[in-house]
């Protein structure tokens, strides 16, 4: 592996077509084990403020959170395997293992770094071959998730804090890096973004696409 080069990635409208978070609640409904009429609505209006850097990221993570709490482990299992068929492999791109594909040939450390809790995120790194995996980590207590955030949320500010410390524990640092890619479709990530020796915008929200124009950064479109 070639310690010297780092490919950091996001998950959401980034790697994937869509919001994981998000497809989680639609599938939750499908099946009938959400109420539309209570999680739909909330649910598109929290990611629309998320978006738009509104929404706390406790706000955030709790919601999303909520879904697993009281859940017999091996039943939330079995969930995200049907909803990793039906919503997640569809949303991804040739483009996206493509882009992947070239930093691993490369010899790259590749990290995925995402705001989503790892219980969605595991099943998926492992669908895309991603063995790094840094995400916000959902608390459990006596073998289910409470529906609370354990530790820092890998949110904005704290994608770097994370990173810093996930370095650390390797006796690495991001400033060691000959070069670091960071690959993104939202200006929460701008802390982490501006931290890069290369960040591209990708599938950029457009208070991200316009930060990308005026500091010359790269757009990518994967789809």
């Amino acid at each position: 592996m070639s310690a010297d080069v780092l490919a950091l990635f996001d998950l959401d409208h980034t790697l994937l077509t869509l919001d994981s978070d998000e497809a989680w609640v639609e599938f939750l409904i499908e099946e009938g084990i959400l109420d539309r009429a209570e999680f739909e609505r909330a649910n598109h209006q929290l990611v629309e403020r998320y978006r738009a850097g509104e929404a706390t990221s406790v706000e955030f993570t709790h919601f999303y959170m909520s879904t697993l709490v009281g859940r017999e482990p091996a039943l939330l299992d079995a969930w995200h395997a049907k909803y990793l068929v039906r919503k997640i492999r569809p949303a991804i791109s040739a483009a996206a293992r493509d882009l992947l594909a070239k930093h691993r040939t490369a010899g790259h450390l590749m990290i995925m770094t995402t705001a989503t809790g790892r219980f969605i995120v595991a099943p998926i790194a492992r669908e895309l071959g991603l063995e790094n995996v840094i995400a916000t980590e959902p608390e459990m207590k006596d073998g289910r998730y409470t529906g609370r955030v354990a530790g820092t949320p890998n949110m904005r500010e704290g994608k770097v804090t994370r990173l810093e410390a996930w370095l650390g524990e390797r006796a690495m640092a991001l400033d060691d890096f000959r070069q670091s890619w960071f690959y993104s479709d939202s200006v929460n990530d701008l802390p982490l973004l501006s931290r890069v020796t290369h960040p591209v915008a990708v599938n950029p929200d457009p208070p991200l696409s316009k930060i990308a124009r005026e500091r010359g950064w790269p757009q990518l479109r994967i789809k």
